[in-house]
């Protein structure tokens, strides 16, 4: 039986307790803090599935590498710095993605198996790649691939 990732941040959370690591312990306790805030959301007494915390997880990275684009464009290297640290620690937590070559075999895949021929079908083909690419993959670039290969 293999470890949860919420059971994985939670030893994680207690390791970083134990061994004084107090700014792994402030990200770890921040990330905890957004799962339990989406499953509020979700309603009393959810739980998160592992596609829910990797699409939190992934949503929190986006926003921090938009952060570190504008810090940089301020000219506030530390705190670019300091964000790109802590996207480190939260990529721990992440599936590992994906290579180019694997993203176009899978594309490739979804379009078989969607039966997809024109830029119309598109949506069908998300539709199936998306649970295949969450978190292992940048959707911006899933989504090109298949532009790219329907002739959108």
């Amino acid at each position: 039986m293999s470890v949860s990732l919420l059971e994985r941040i939670q030893a994680d959370i207690k390791d970083s307790l134990r061994s004084g690591q107090k700014e792994r312990l402030s990200i770890l306790r921040m990330v905890m803090a957004q799962i339990k805030n989406k499953a509020i959301e979700k309603g009393r007494d959810a739980q998160l599935t592992e596609e829910e915390i990797v699409d939190l997880l992934s949503g929190m990275l986006r926003r921090m590498e938009e952060s570190v684009a504008q810090f940089t464009a301020g000219g506030r290297e530390d705190l670019a710095e300091k964000e790109k640290s802590e996207m480190l620690i939260i990529r721990e937590f992440m599936p590992e993605p994906l290579s180019g070559e694997q993203i176009d075999a899978l594309v490739a895949e979804a379009i078989r198996e969607t039966h997809a021929t024109s830029a119309k079908e598109m949506g069908a083909v998300m539709k199936w790649l998306t649970p295949r690419t969450m978190g292992r993959a940048d959707n911006r670039i899933v989504s090109q691939k298949v532009k790219a290969l329907l002739g959108g």
